[in-house]
């Protein structure tokens, strides 16, 4: 099989918290080059924290997936060509797509109809998927939990290379401030296990499920995965103003973010528990 190859893994102890490992340490480094940035004042800095703190959680949220499993045969390798290659594709693609389809904004924080989140749900996760399908082209796609990994490194991928952009964004539009930037960096950081990753594992899943070893198929259950996904990014983009609940110390968040959260991360669980009981189908 190329690409894949089955290799000697930790004691599964050992696996499970290897995740909590890179999150100490990520934390750490962040607030450390953060401090040492203000300190200094030295600017040079900044794209080293802007790096640091908007990869870390997407690194440590396909680290717990990969870390919680045991029947899975792609390599780190892999989980990590494919976070890097699958988010610069997925990025580079929906770029070109939006911006044929839809209007330039403005500005950083205009409102998003829920029209424009569809179309950019639509964009966003059919480029996601395609850079999976890419990747995987040349391995076995049949066994679920393959493709919930493969699918969970393009998301975060693709999210980590977006709130990059998007911390920029906030250092231009504030004329330079850094904290500007940093506060964005820290609070698509929170929100990034809701979106991308879960949505592509999902989907990465169901697709993988669906396939023979060495052929794609798009059946109906993958259609109704893919409308479900869209469905949901696009809800997310596009009722960013609902009903808000407070919490504590004040900050509000949107209602239909904490509804879409739970569903994402629900289906997330159900998919990933179907996937390491459903063994490959041999092929015929």
């Amino acid at each position: 099989m190329s690409g894949i190859s089955q290799s000697p893994h930790p004691p599964a102890r050992a696996r499970q918290l290897s995740w909590l490992r890179v999150l100490i340490l990520g934390l750490l480094l962040f607030i450390v080059t953060v401090l040492v940035m203000y300190w200094t004042h030295n600017t040079n800095l900044y794209p080293t924290v802007i790096v640091i703190g908007n990869f870390l959680v997407p690194v440590v949220f396909v680290a717990f997936l990969y870390d919680h499993q045991q029947i899975t045969s792609l390599t780190p390798e892999m989980i990590a060509k494919s976070f890097v290659m699958g988010g610069v594709l997925g990025v580079l693609g929906a770029s070109i797509l939006e911006s044929l389809l839809l209007p330039k904004p403005t500005g950083p924080n205009d409102p998003i109809s829920l029209r424009s989140g569809m179309i950019i749900a639509l964009i966003e996760e059919g480029c996601k998927i395609a850079a999976v399908m890419l990747l995987a082209r040349k391995i076995r796609h049949d066994a679920p939990i393959d493709g919930l990994l493969l699918g969970a490194a393009v998301g975060m991928g693709f999210a980590a290379l977006e709130s990059t952009g998007y911390a920029f964004n906030a250092l231009i539009y504030n004329q330079g401030f850094v904290g500007a930037s940093i506060v964005e960096t820290v609070l698509r950081g929170l929100i990034a296990p809701f979106g991308h990753g879960t949505w592509t594992a999902v989907l990465g899943a169901v697709l993988f499920r669906e396939s023979k070893p060495h052929r794609f198929r798009i059946t109906f259950p993958v259609v109704m995965a893919f409308i479900f996904v869209v469905v949901l990014h696009g809800c997310w983009d596009g009722l960013p103003h609902t009903i808000r609940v407070v919490i504590p110390p004040g900050l509000p968040i949107s209602l239909a973010s904490i509804v879409i959260s739970i569903l994402g991360l629900g289906t997330l669980f159900l998919v990933y528990r179907g996937a390491e009981r459903e063994p490959a189908v041999p092929e015929t």
